[in-house]
């Protein structure tokens, strides 16, 4: 059986050394694999590379598209970019996959049967990283919420469900408040959960789900989320089902894919033989799957499973007069590699079937809605007193097909007839609405002509829009 290139980067902190005991476990079970080393992470950032990552690394990367990664630090301070955040978007990884399972009673848990999936939208919402200062008291960061975004995602939950044999896939937003974002995720999760009469579906606000995740999680079987709440809710979950140290992660494409733990590089433990490598072992069994590697992947998750029955643990679940034995990185998987071939005889042993990559549709590009101008919302940078007093000077600028309609602040109305309770900072979105009809887009650039002259700083616009009749942009809290 031929090799199959697969691009290794070692990372920092705890990264070499659950690394080396990764290779090691996946050496001594037979994985027909050629590992190509790249350099990323702290020592690329501190050489100049803002990204964490040189030309080199991508060439890699792109060759072999298949990525088993440890964790690296980001060092602190504004000018570094997230190295996997760059690393999903650059390759099209959409897909995050994160299993969290209870492993009772050989690691300790509130919820020995937790058995839930959490498959994370990886490319959008706030990670589109696209923030900025607009005043001197306030800053934005832009969540980009798209059809096609949403549907790769919901429809891979779905795939991914049913070849699993699982029963339920729940969704968790929060469009009570976000109602266009996040009520264009829940819209498209109906639409194409109908598609699928075998697979019971649910959805939940994110605040509620999340309670009941920390608190039930076996009422869960699978859950998709946008990107934030997938991210923070999946920490959560690994760490219930017993720790965060044991979980690994796929990342997944149409063309590449990402193995990685979910833990951070941990340097206040790095080179001391303390860290858990079953994190990145379980990134690297999923690896495994995805390569063709079923017989390998079984190999090495029943091996680990009996080698946690035994009571062989590292520090992180040994647990004083229920574990066997305290384990260091290199012992562990030294305890791993010698019950290769054996099964557990308590916890269910897996059995893997030769499974090809999900290949999913690419999403269809719908017919363009009738798009009209309706008004814009001017944000101004403005301390020059209160509400009352912005608005007699705003409705002087305008003309009579776009008057002020109201002024908020922090998302608030404050104008007309606001509360002087409101607490107000420098930055104002004053809204602007057509009278009637098709607005001509030369009255917007008129009207910030008339702004910018009589001294006011507009530090951004957005254009107001009707899609076939139905607003674009959301209603005005107060």
């Amino acid at each position: 059986m031929s090799k199959t290139p697969i691009t290794v980067a070692y990372g920092d902190g705890i990264g070499p050394e659950i690394m080396q005991a990764t290779l090691r476990v996946l050496e001594a079970a037979g994985a027909h694999i050629a590992p190509e080393v790249i350099e990323i992470g702290e020592k690329v950032y501190l050489a100049g590379n803002s990204s964490g990552i040189g030309s080199s690394a991508w060439e890699s990367l792109r060759r072999t598209r298949v990525f088993l990664k440890a964790p690296i630090t980001t060092p602190q301070g504004s000018g570094y970019k997230s190295l996997n955040v760059s690393t999903r978007k650059a390759l099209g990884l959409y897909a995050n996959l994160r299993p969290c399972m209870a492993y009772a009673p050989f690691v300790p848990t509130r919820h020995p049967a937790m058995d839930v999936v959490i498959v994370r939208e990886n490319e959008e919402d706030l990670y589109a990283g696209i923030e900025h200062r607009q005043t001197d008291e306030v800053y934005q960061c832009l969540k980009l919420i798209t059809r096609p975004g949403c549907e790769r995602i919901v429809r891979y939950a779905f795939e991914y469900a049913r070849r699993q044999g699982r029963k339920r896939v729940t969704c968790f937003v929060k469009d009570n408040i976000m109602k266009l974002t996040d009520g264009l995720f829940h819209r498209v999760f109906e639409e194409i959960g109908a598609e699928y009469p075998d697979i019971a579906r649910d959805s939940m606000i994110v605040d509620i789900g999340a309670a009941r995740l920390a608190d039930t999680p076996e009422r869960f079987d699978v859950i998709v989320m946008p990107n934030l709440y997938g991210d923070i809710l999946s920490d959560v979950a690994a760490q219930i089902a017993g720790s965060v140290g044991m979980a690994g992660s796929a990342n997944i494409g149409d063309q590449c894919a990402m193995f990685e733990a979910i833990h951070g590089s941990a340097p206040d433990i790095a080179g001391q033989d303390l860290a858990n490598p079953s994190g990145l072992l379980n990134g690297a069994i999923q690896m495994l799957l995805h390569i063709g590697q079923a017989e390998v992947a079984e190999r090495v998750h029943n091996a680990w499973l009996r080698t946690l029955e035994e009571g062989l643990h590292t520090a992180d679940i040994y647990r004083e007069g229920q574990s066997h034995q305290r384990l260091g990185t290199q012992a562990f998987a030294d305890a791993l590699i010698a019950r290769l071939g054996k099964k557990p005889e308590v916890l269910k042993a897996v059995r893997y079937a030769e499974q090809a990559p999900l290949q999913l549709p690419r999403p269809e590009r719908r017919a363009p809605l009738n798009k009209q101008l309706v008004g814009v919302d001017v944000f101004l940078q403005w301390r020059e007193g209160s509400p009352e007093q912005l608005g007699p000077q705003l409705q002087a600028l305008a003309a009579p097909a776009l008057p002020l309609q109201l002024i908020t602040n922090r998302g608030v109305k404050v104008w007309p007839q606001g509360f002087p309770e409101t607490f107000c900072v420098d930055h104002w979105r004053c809204r602007f609405s057509a009278t009637a009809g098709l607005l001509d887009f030369k009255e917007v650039l008129a009207l910030q002509e008339r702004l910018h002259a009589q001294g006011f700083d507009v530090v951004k616009t957005e254009n107001l829009y009707t899609f076939d009749g139905s607003p674009g942009y959301a209603a005005v809290h107060g």
